[in-house]
């Protein structure tokens, strides 16, 4: 667990595109990580696993997956799919944020629920280069929720978990629980809101 971090820090420029781009050209990387807490201020990164989405194409080249040293996954073992000794050899936090911070030059960070990812990012950053990222964050969670409230639906928590969203879409059902496998769900799921969306720029569907 990383200490206190004191007074936030200041923010860094990660390279995310302007609000301006169209869709067609915008560049996101969906995102997801397996953490010891929902709380990036008592939690660890266990892995993390990333996926590049061109435009309206998913680039399976560029995607990545890390195990991060220094979680102590005890119990919970069986949540993440990972042994203590799988965590044990993996990489340091530095090494996993780095390789990250530099998959996302130039891209939209895209998650479900990004406001863990974003969390846990923004407190690594803060631990390991001193600052936080400038991100622009674009959310599979909170798309899906706008969508159903402008058709007067209003959900409930179960209904915007990733599985059964993308199971209203049609998608086929991953395996939960690995940050690779999450993302590239993610990013599926968002091609496929974005199919329905009259969205035309990165700014009207940003967080």
């Amino acid at each position: 667990m990383w200490g206190s971090l004191g007074r936030r820090g200041r923010r860094a420029d990660w390279g995310a595109p302007p609000a301006s781009t169209r869709l067609d050209e915008l560049k996101l990387l969906a995102v997801d990580m397996e953490t010891t807490s929902l709380d990036p201020r008592t939690g660890d990164i266990v892995s993390l696993g990333w996926v590049p989405i061109n435009g309206a194409r998913i680039d399976l080249s560029g995607a990545g997956y890390s195990v991060v040293r220094g979680a102590r996954v005890g119990e919970d073992a069986h949540v993440h799919l990972l042994t203590q000794e799988v965590v044990d050899s993996g990489i340091e936090l530095e090494e996993a944020l780095s390789a990250l911070r530099t998959a996302l030059h130039g891209r939209v960070l895209l998650a479900h629920f990004a406001q863990l990812e974003v969390g846990f990012i923004e407190r690594a950053s803060q631990h390991v280069f001193g600052e936080r990222p400038r991100l622009s964050v674009v959310d599979t969670f909170a798309l899906e929720r706008r969508h159903m409230e402008r058709m007067g639906t209003y959900p409930r928590g179960e209904d915007l978990r990733l599985a059964r969203v993308r199971e209203r879409y049609g998608l086929p059902r991953y395996s939960n629980h690995n940050a690779l496998s999450d993302a590239l769900a993610c990013a599926e799921l968002y091609l496929a809101q974005r199919r329905r969306t009259r969205a035309e720029s990165l700014r009207d569907i940003a967080l």
